[in-house]
């Protein structure tokens, strides 16, 4: 992810990302460093199977990312953490994003103007 403005598509990707607290208070722990499966969900108080749940929705929209390391015991240790990204949400920039809106949930989204009445 960039600190570019997103197309209307990925902006839709990334608020549904982020429209659950559990996803929010994961993106938030990780900006501490990345951290792994186990230690995340007792941080934050949810089952491993939940969280890597809302990991991977995280991951598919490019918010965090993982690596897969071993630990000095052998176990397989999957870290994962922040992709740095920023963009600033304004009108503008979602209406800048309607425009590029692809699929069945594009349809005409050129703002209207007010019509003045003399």
């Amino acid at each position: 992810m960039t600190d570019s403005s997103p197309s209307g598509d990925e902006l839709v990707r990334i608020l549904a990302a982020l429209a659950s607290p559990h996803r929010i208070r994961v993106v938030a722990a990780l900006v501490g460093g990345r951290n792994y499966v186990s230690q995340l969900a007792r941080e934050l108080g949810i089952s491993r199977a939940l969280l890597q749940v809302h990991l991977r929705k995280l991951e598919a929209v490019g918010l965090v990312s993982s690596d897969l390391e071993l630990s000095e015991d052998g176990k397989a240790l999957k870290f994962y953490e922040v992709v740095p990204f920023g963009f600033q949400l304004t009108p503008q920039l979602i209406a800048d994003a309607a425009v590029t809106l692809t699929g069945l949930d594009a349809q005409d989204v050129t703002p209207r103007r007010e019509s003045s009445h003399g």
